[in-house]
């Protein structure tokens, strides 16, 4: 198989590769680039290959960096089918719309600008009619159900638990006499998180490709983030602040609610039991409805509560706030609350408003649950900024800012070695996707050490011809070589027994035939 990387290639957005086997061409995501101009540009460019030329594509899961520019490939010729889990097709049903009014509405604000620039306008890379359409090549699947493409080529989805629908690829290819099973695990799943399995083991992989967004830190308390949340939750209640918490919609924004909802279930908030909680995010909402649907993909414990009559994400003052006139009144009262809002890197939507209310009140607080991608709004305030513009007004950093790492729904670096050495085969060679510089040479060097594999990091466009080595032999092969040579030895053992028994010892070195005999009885031990 040959396999060209047109994104996530030393950095951590805009998932994108193209495999080549069989006569056959195909994508494994189609992610959109973020974090800040220089990356949002790389989505405006042409693909590196001809959107009409491909067979069919694979989806791992629904974040935008892994799905954004679903629209725009369709849109330039790719008439395929998108394979993926089935909740992954409702989830992107309402994120790329999403993100296609997104597109129309920056495209209007940008295109005032190159105007009074005098220069021409450009169009969005998608809108909204263009998103509709793409879902038409969707086609859902169920986790382990095998899609046999043609006789040589065969993929399945297993649950990576790192959001609804999120999978491992399996794809296994007929090569040279032998079926390799190549594996892209988009994004692992942390372990523990609310709501979710862990991230399933797999039987085999010969050829792993692996997302190393964490490969050189682990989440320091792992499900102690919620104590951590809970605290400051309560500290900054105290003080009559808020609590913003910039959050992804899809995933993130559910295991928040999951924790608030444990800690008002317990009595957790003391006189802050009451604190109201809202979403304010359009999407967040519809997602939210889409978890609820899908909770035959919940974990035993998140199951039990339900079949009990607990909603773990509906408690009381819980409030969902759909259009901007109720956004706009959140700020406008002044007692503490707890506002959880899209985009999870501050990067657009209503969450800059809400920054701008609260980044310069002492007694607010901020708390980021979530990756923040160097160049993005949020990774400048994670690390440590005064100021910041916003709506092209400075703001004085002035709240807490937190950073609640265990709920992260990607596994660390332990989680990453856990996982591979849990499967039943460690693969010949892994090569290593979605993260940066530093994060992926220590991966690469703590895998090589305790895996003694080959670990390759590939530049943006680079291309990787895998071939099969005619070294490396099936189990199976090498049971079938050891018995054919031990039956040849055992042959050859008894002609030198039947020899002396006929009375020929005396014409031959009988010292030679008996440390003859000695040898290839060991070599049939």
């Amino acid at each position: 198989m040959k396999l060209s990387f047109y994104g996530a290639a030393q950095m951590v957005t805009g998932s994108c590769f193209l495999a080549e086997t069989h006569g056959k061409k195909f994508l494994v995501d189609c992610g959109m680039f973020q974090g800040g101009k220089e990356f949002e540009e790389l989505n405006y460019k042409e693909f590196p290959f001809d959107p009409a030329d491909l067979d069919f594509m694979l989806l791992t899961h629904a974040h935008i960096d892994h799905s954004g520019r679903i629209p725009k490939l369709c849109k330039e010729g790719f008439t395929g089918k998108i394979y993926t889990n089935h909740a992954t097709v409702e989830l992107c049903d309402i994120m790329l719309q999403d993100s296609g009014h997104i597109q129309e509405m920056e495209s209007e604000w940008k295109n005032r600008k190159r105007l009074r620039k005098g220069l021409d306008e450009r169009p969005p890379m998608y809108n909204v009619a263009d998103a509709v359409n793409s879902m038409k090549q969707f086609a859902g699947v169920d986790y382990r159900k095998e899609i046999e493409i043609d006789s040589a080529l065969k993929v399945r989805f297993i649950n990576s638990g790192h959001m609804l629908g999120s999978a491992f690829v399996e794809i296994k290819v007929y090569e040279n006499g032998r079926w390799n099973v190549y594996l892209f695990t988009g994004d692992i799943g942390n372990t523990n998180i609310p709501l979710l399995k862990d991230p399933a083991t797999v039987e085999e992989v010969d050829y792993l490709v692996i997302e190393s967004t964490y490969g050189d830190r682990t989440h320091s308390n792992g499900r102690g983030q919620s104590k951590e949340l809970l605290s400051i939750i309560k500290k900054t209640a105290a003080k009559g602040g808020n609590i913003v918490i910039p959050s992804f919609a899809v995933g993130r924004t559910q295991e928040v609610l999951y924790d608030i909802n444990k800690y008002k279930e317990k009595g957790l908030l003391g006189e802050f039991d009451k604190i109201p909680v809202y979403v304010d995010s359009p999407l967040a909402i519809k997602a939210t409805e889409i978890f609820r649907r899908n909770c035959k993909h919940f974990d035993k414990e998140t199951k039990k509560m339900i079949a009990e009559g607990d909603d773990p994400l509906l408690f009381e003052n819980l409030h969902f706030t759909l259009t901007s006139d109720e956004s706009k009144q959140i700020n406008s009262d002044k007692k503490s609350k707890v506002i959880i809002s899209a985009s999870g890197m501050c990067e657009a939507g209503r969450i800059k408003h809400h920054l701008k209310h609260n980044l310069w009140r002492k007694e607010s607080s901020v708390v980021f649950v979530g990756y923040q991608a160097p160049g993005t709004l949020g990774f400048s305030l994670k690390t440590g900024v005064g100021k910041v513009r916003i709506f092209g007004e400075e703001i004085a950093v002035k709240s807490g800012i937190y950073s609640v790492e265990g709920f992260s729904s990607h596994a660390d670096l332990d989680g990453i070695v856990d996982w591979i050495g849990s499967n039943k085969k460690l693969p010949e060679k892994m090569i290593l996707i979605h993260g940066e510089k530093e994060g992926m040479e220590n991966l690469k060097n703590t895998l090589e050490d305790k895996f003694h594999r080959e670990v390759l990091i590939p530049n943006m466009g680079d291309t990787i011809e895998i071939t099969y080595s005619e070294e490396i032999i099936d189990h199976k092969d090498i049971i079938e070589v050891e018995a054919a040579a031990k039956e040849k030895i055992t042959s050859e053992l008894y002609e030198l027994i039947d020899l002396v028994e006929k009375g020929y010892g005396k014409h031959v070195d009988m010292d030679k035939v008996i440390n003859d005999i000695e040898k290839l009885k060991e070599l049939i031990s």
